[in-house]
């Protein structure tokens, strides 16, 4: 008997414990105690947000127009670099066709010297 008064008490003990947490610890009731109340939309003016962000648009506006800006003369100057090479390539094929046809009218050129001092 001593044994279940002793465990009696124990549960009365826990359950106290657990009613003085609940009471210091209130559970969440149903969603509409979460939304702010007037007095609280008060305290936050949204003017200062909306001029924030405003300027931080313009802010994001201004760089990728500066980014833009920036890539189109990369894309310029790349452009440009593609037609010298271009210029480049088409002289130096000319020079080859040149020299080709040169070293073909040397090859003539020795070959009749070639036939003169073989009669």
């Amino acid at each position: 008997m001593a044994s279940n008064s002793q465990t009696a008490d124990k549960n009365r003990n826990k359950s106290k414990k657990m009613e003085n947490e609940a009471s210091e610890n209130p559970p969440l009731s149903d969603k509409t105690d979460l939304a702010p109340s007037e007095d609280s939309q008060s305290l936050f003016n949204t003017e200062p947000l909306e001029k924030v962000l405003n300027e931080i648009s313009k802010e994001i506006n201004n760089l990728l127009s500066k980014y833009a800006d920036t890539i189109s003369a990369r894309i310029a100057l790349d452009s440009s670099y593609i037609q010298e090479l271009d210029e480049i390539l088409k002289e130096a094929r000319a020079i080859e066709k040149h020299l080709k046809q040169k070293r073909e009218k040397l090859k003539q050129r020795f070959a009749v010297i070639a036939n003169s001092l073989q009669s």
